[in-house]
């Protein structure tokens, strides 16, 4: 690969990166593809040497948000040490609530993928197999039908207590949002 070829390659990551991040914290209409090239530090005018439109650049990105989100569910998976209350814990925790650009996109951008391409909602619908997998695995052992169902109940019920416990206003009713979902969770999975 030439000098300029490589070049492209580390401003493509970068643009994607940032873009990652961006739209977990501000949501995919939140910044636009002038703004979001100068947070990668680049300029507008090269946008277009490196995604056909702003939906390529949408589909890209959350691909990259969810691997991301995919390594760690791998990290947790591989650990004979894990629990479904640690995974608990860990979700519903006030550093994951706090920290959205880096936080699990799953959560972060539900709504925007819900209007987004069909290779964006793809990739979303692969780590939510990959989260309910996941689950199933670290839950107590039950039969393979009824497992699935609360692997899918649970992590609907991780998504939907960060979603509210990040959109309300009171720092206390945010706390208990977190609280009862995990207590809840815990006492169901157990």
């Amino acid at each position: 690969m030439g000098h300029s070829k490589v070049e492209k390659a580390e401003s493509h990551e970068r643009i994607v990166k940032v873009a990652a991040g961006v739209f977990r914290e501000l949501g995919v209409d939140g910044i636009s593809v002038a703004d979001l090239m100068q947070c990668a530090g680049l300029t507008h005018g090269g946008f277009y040497r490196h995604f056909g439109s702003r939906d390529d650049l949408v589909a890209e990105a959350v691909e990259r948000a969810l691997k991301d989100g995919s390594a760690v569910a791998d990290a947790v998976a591989a650990n004979p040490r894990s629990t479904i209350d640690a995974v608990v814990d860990a979700y519903l925790s006030l550093a994951h609530r706090d920290n959205v650009a880096s936080g699990c996109a799953v959560t972060a951008l539900a709504n925007d993928v819900a209007r987004s391409t069909e290779r964006a909602r793809s990739a979303y619908s692969l780590q939510v197999g990959r989260y309910v997998d996941l689950i199933m695995r670290l839950i107590e052992p039950m039969p393979q039908k009824k497992r699935r169902a609360a692997a899918l109940a649970a992590l609907a019920t991780l998504v939907g207590a960060v979603s509210m416990a990040r959109a309300v206003n009171d720092e206390r009713l945010s706390r208990e949002i977190l609280k009862s979902a995990a207590d809840d969770l815990k006492a169901r999975l157990a």
